[in-house]
């Protein structure tokens, strides 16, 4: 009988943040898959295989470069090779793994392999974790969602309108790929004052940042691994009245 291949959700960073299952998974696999990012001619980054050596994770990890861009042409190519590499591996009776950073199910392409996978008759587990903005209200001691809130997650593409929409309704927007429209959120910290803005970056890591003062967030650059979540406070403290 062949193992499933396992998608395992690291969580945001911090390694004491990964479920003990999902744990269990990465010390069993014989082959570990990781995606990672090449910033310089010969240097790789694997924010993932570094949070692996955190937990002492043994198995062999093969690390797989994605390319940075909104044209998911290449992505789709790498994935398709990591398809072909694993439904190989697997044939041969090796234990596999994906680990995905924050929730393997949450923003995560990756999920294109796992799909594959299972169109092809390959078994596959998906294993839950910790998304970055769980972790980042958790740092910041908020309540993310009150009563009648509602959630809304935005991958990195927002206006005014749709953000005055969201905090007129009892909404509360979570920003994730905040430096994709970082120019519109900071437009609109300058132009609606009397929202609360809570800024995260490097959740649950040794880099962690968190800061809520306006004054600095406009003149700071948002990379890559940030996100915001904004809060209508008034229409809170009218909620709570009634």
């Amino acid at each position: 009988m062949s193992h499933p291949i396992y998608f395992v959700s690291l969580g945001p960073g911090d390694a004491e943040l990964i479920t003990l299952k999902s744990l269990h998974a990465l010390q069993q696999a014989d082959i570990i898959y990781c995606p990672s990012t090449v910033r310089e001619p010969d240097k790789i980054l694997s924010r993932a295989a570094t949070l692996l050596h955190k937990l002492g994770i043994k198995g062999d990890i093969h690390l797989f470069s994605l390319p940075m861009s909104k044209d998911r042409t290449k992505a789709i190519k790498v994935y398709r090779q990591l398809f072909e590499e694993m439904r190989l591996e697997q044939k041969a009776g090796k234990r596999l793994a994906v680990a995905v950073e924050g929730d393997a199910g949450i923003y995560a392409s990756v999920h294109y392999v796992l799909d594959l996978l299972e169109e092809n008759g390959i078994p596959v587990e998906q294993l839950p974790g910790i998304p970055s903005f769980i972790a980042a209200e958790a740092a910041a001691k908020l309540h993310l969602i009150s009563q009648k809130e509602r959630l809304v997650i935005i991958p990195g593409n927002i206006t005014s309108d749709e953000l005055d929409m969201y905090l007129s309704h009892h909404h509360v927007p979570v920003i994730m790929k905040l430096s994709q429209c970082a120019d519109i959120v900071k437009d609109y910290m300058e132009s609606h004052p009397q929202y609360s803005y809570h800024y995260f970056e490097n959740i649950s890591t040794a880099e962690e940042y968190h800061s809520s003062h306006q004054a600095e967030l406009k003149r700071r650059v948002f990379p890559y691994f940030s996100l915001m979540i904004i809060f209508n406070e008034q229409t809170r403290k009218d909620d709570s009245a009634k």
